[in-house]
């Protein structure tokens, strides 16, 4: 069972209902309903998904009502189909109706996060290819998305800038050359550190190439925009010496193609900046 742990999500729901409540508060609820009033509602998926996010309905809902019930009826990584009940909450009318929509927006955003990453693994599937997530995450939420990622089939590139070393283009240009950045990535990384290198063309991943017999060669290659003949020339030169990312362009309707190339891994920024929210209600009972 995959779980987000509470120090993750908590300062991203404040901040939410914060942003939400603003100067005064909730006033509808404060307008329209008794202070001591209760309530009882249902989390109820509408469309078929995989469930991300979970822990964000219990945690809104007791940020504004500690005495709250919160009873989660399903786990992050689920597959759900419409109609699915995630949680039942009873709880302080005002507050519940006032974390509403916080609760909806996480769990709805990680759900689609992890149903359209479900997606692309199936697409892959049998092929030997693994779909990875990449930085291009809502700013705030990386902790969140990757999970959702996670909880979709998909794996875990680098969080930050911090925990791995991937060499880009621009990277490339300053140090005046693919292998002298390279080399200077592997006299520099810890042992634990990984180094990863992109290469947009085949004599840039030659010269990558030729450092695995200096025993300076990165731990990754990613080709980036490689066109479908250059990734199958590409793994037959590489013949299983190291890892090859492919990158680039890549959607649902090309994702098959590219694993079937060889490639090891497919990194894909969709899979955070443009899934679409999975549609998840708030029912009365």
């Amino acid at each position: 069972m995959r779980r987000l742990p509470d120090i993750l999500v908590e300062p991203v729901v404040r901040l939410a209902l914060a942003e939400d409540l603003g100067r005064a508060g909730d006033v509808t609820a404060m307008a329209c309903i008794p202070e001591d009033a209760r309530m009882t509602a249902a989390f109820v998926a509408r469309k078929a998904g995989v469930l991300a996010g979970i822990e964000a309905i219990r945690l809104s809902v007791l940020a504004l009502d500690p005495q709250a019930q919160v009873d989660l009826r399903l786990n992050d990584g689920e597959a759900l189909a419409p109609g699915a009940v995630l949680a039942v909450v009873e709880a302080n009318a005002r507050a519940f109706l006032s974390a509403e929509r916080t609760a909806l927006n996480l769990v709805g955003r990680l759900s689609g996060v992890a149903t359209l990453t479900r997606a692309y693994v199936e697409a892959v599937a049998g092929t030997g290819a693994r779909i990875a997530d990449t930085r291009k995450t809502t700013p705030g939420l990386r902790a969140l998305e990757k999970h959702a990622v996670a909880c979709g089939g998909g794996m875990n590139h680098r969080f930050g800038l911090d925990d791995a070393i991937l060499i880009k283009d621009n990277h490339v240009a300053v140090c005046g050359g693919v292998a002298q950045a390279v080399r200077r990535a592997r006299a520099f990384a810890p042992h634990l550190m990984k180094v990863e290198v992109e290469v947009d063309g085949l004599d840039q991943l030659d010269a990558v190439l030729a450092l695995i017999d200096e025993g300076a060669a990165p731990d990754v290659i990613m080709l980036d925009n490689f066109s479908l003949a250059d990734l199958r020339t590409a793994v037959g030169r590489a013949g299983g010496r190291i890892v090859l990312e492919a990158s680039g362009g890549v959607d649902l309707t090309t994702v098959r193609a590219v694993a079937e190339t060889g490639v090891d891994v497919i990194s894909v920024g969709a899979l955070t900046h443009s899934a679409p929210n999975l549609d998840i209600g708030l029912d009365a009972l």
